[in-house]
């Protein structure tokens, strides 16, 4: 029997990919589900304070850079015959202020009459595009990390508590419209964070402190959310930081949101007794 290996949206077969990594356990999960699709090669673009070393050990090429290096990430993935790559992996918001952009990427900002992620990824992919690279969803390879609507895991929802997953949704999916951020954090029909700058780690903390204990988190997607780029991800982290905050539910957007790493999210959710449910 024939095997077709990994194919891209045109249906061709992939044998080889770039990754753009950036910080968590994302990089990796992305590398192992290439691989059991097929993918021979995988060669990765890493940031300094931000990939995790042990990426290493997952792929056949990584090179090292600083976040802004545009030109030699490029020049890179020429070298190594790359015609399609994917971005993984969050750049942390304190290394974008000490961004030291190389010529390209100053060109490339100052075009940019907004600056904010779908922006800036966007302009990033463009560039990538005038040197022959396609970047792919952000999600490929990885559906089965994409949850169905309904309940994931930890405890079941009251009706109070549905009541404030589908407030926060509301909200969160009107931020995300706006690009202030993709997570909010509710209690009882009132907002306590929304995501900016910060990050979504820092909301969660600031909206725990404000509802002390028992508030919902809701982390969605954009309208219209460009699947190549800023993909909405749930990972352990999340659900230690939002369980340290005193956050009892964790909703996300059903079919558009990665769980990353999800037989540790289903252990810590039962630990730490937060409910984590998919909203449509």
């Amino acid at each position: 029997m024939r095997d077709n290996g990994a194919t891209n949206m045109e249906g061709t077969q992939i044998e080889k990919i770039g990754l753009i990594a950036g910080n968590g356990i994302y990089p990796v999960t992305f590398a192992r589900a290439a691989r059991a699709a097929g993918v021979k090669a995988l060669v990765v673009s890493a940031f300094k304070g931000e990939t995790q070393q042990s990426l290493a050990d997952e792929v056949d090429v990584m090179e090292w850079l600083r976040v802004g290096q545009l030109s030699k990430m490029i020049r890179f993935f020429q070298k190594q015959g790359v015609e399609q790559a994917v971005m993984v992996g969050q750049i942390a918001p304190k290394n974008l202020f000490d961004l030291r952009p190389d010529l390209r990427t100053v060109k490339l900002l100052a075009r940019l009459k907004e600056k904010n992620a779908e922006s800036i990824f966007g302009g990033i992919a463009d560039e990538l595009a005038k040197e022959g690279i396609e970047l792919l969803p952000a999600t490929t390879f990885l559906d089965d990390l994409l949850p169905a609507a309904g309940a994931v895991c930890g405890p079941s929802l009251n009706e109070s508590g549905l009541q404030d997953a589908q407030f926060g949704f509301r909200i969160a999916k009107e931020m995300s419209r706006l690009d202030v951020g993709q997570t909010v954090v509710v209690k009882n029909g009132t907002v306590l964070a929304v995501e900016a700058f910060e990050g979504t780690n820092e909301a969660i903390k600031r909206g725990g402190k404000m509802g002390r204990g028992k508030a919902t988190m809701v982390k969605v997607s954009k309208p219209n959310q460009d699947l190549r780029f800023d993909v909405p991800v749930v990972g352990a982290i999340t659900i230690e930081t939002a369980a340290e905050a005193g956050i009892t539910t964790v909703v996300v957007e059903a079919g558009r949101t990665l769980l990353l790493g999800k037989d540790e999210l289903i252990t810590l959710c039962k630990e730490k007794k937060v409910t984590l449910v998919a909203v449509e």
